[in-house]
């Protein structure tokens, strides 16, 4: 049985253990200690029921171990890095995997801003290391962004995406290492927009959201932006586009009123208070919400799937 090591504890290893072990393969999780690894088994076992119910009749399993003693890489075809967004530390774990894990292994980083090129800088088997960006829930959410460094095979690249359909996600290809690499920047143009009408006045965030839910977001769920103006026809884009584009907000510092929350240290849910007050009943009930709407979402995607 094909195995992954995912090198990590916290909660986008959980997602992402869960994810492969839903798909037949089993999953080696490496903490600071087998025994810290060890308290997170049965939270990615149960997530993992929430997938595939049965995922058990396969025999795939999680085996874990210490990330700086592990050192049995049979049946091992990928190796994720999942720790915290600390760059020396990320550094340091590479450093490490290219000693430990065996060269014909590819090594990913599950990183969010920081590139590839720089957490691999200098090491020799850089080749084979790449970025591997999931979005939360990693367990729902199916895209996964493999990026490529300045030194990674794109041979390798492929392959990555190649094993990552097998396991049911779908995978995209980016061929340079930019910053915020390709669903963050169309992400951070989005809220950009929607921060600059809300510190204008135009609109609240609820209005925001009601806007994006219930027009072209809920399209997106069906196709995305390019095949949906393939449908409607790029003329009616591009004369509109005389009148939207140049007056886009396309300043480069934060905007006022979500400089505010952050200074005020207002995070959202994890402060309990954003644009909103949130009790820990909102934030249950939220929470639910989200993944019920997901994963009806994600049975949506499989309605006559593209291939990808």
């Amino acid at each position: 049985m094909k195995k992954v090591v995912v090198v990590g504890t916290g909660i986008m290893a959980v997602g992402i253990a869960a994810g492969f072990l839903a798909t037949n393969m089993s999953v080696i999780l490496l903490g600071r200690s087998k025994s810290r690894a060890d308290e997170f088994v049965n939270e990615i076992e149960q997530l993992t029921s929430t997938i595939n119910p049965n995922w058990q009749d396969t025999g795939a399993q999680v085996i874990t171990g210490e990330m700086n003693t592990w050192s049995d890489w049979d049946e091992v075809v990928w190796v994720i890095e999942t720790v915290s967004e600390d760059m020396a530390l990320k550094q340091k774990v590479f450093a490490m995997l290219d000693q430990q894990v065996p060269p014909h292994i590819p090594i990913g980083s599950n990183s969010s801003g920081f590139p590839i090129s720089k957490i691999s800088a200098g090491l020799p088997t850089a080749n084979r290391m790449l970025n591997a960006h999931y979005f939360m829930p990693a367990h729902i959410v199916p895209l996964v962004e493999v990026v490529l460094g300045e030194k990674s095979d794109p041979a390798i690249g492929e392959q990555v995406c190649e094993m990552y359909r097998a396991a049911g996600k779908k995978p995209v290809l980016v061929k340079k290492d930019i910053p915020g690499f390709l669903a963050n920047r169309i992400q951070h143009a989005l809220m950009r927009e929607a921060l600059s009408l809300v510190d204008a006045g135009i609109a609240t965030p609820d209005d925001v959201d009601a806007a994006v839910r219930y027009s072209f977001g809920f399209r997106y769920a069906a196709v995305g932006p390019m095949t949906q103006k393939e449908i409607s026809g790029w003329e009616g884009m591009a004369g509109a586009s005389v009148e939207i584009w140049p007056d886009l907000y396309n300043v480069k510092e934060l905007q006022p009123c979500m400089a505010k929350l952050i200074e005020e240290g207002k995070y959202g849910m994890k402060s309990k208070e954003g644009f909103r007050t949130w009790s820990d009943e909102e934030i249950a009930q939220m929470r639910k919400k989200y993944n019920a709407r997901l994963k009806a979402a994600f049975n949506v995607l499989q309605v006559e799937p593209d291939e990808l």
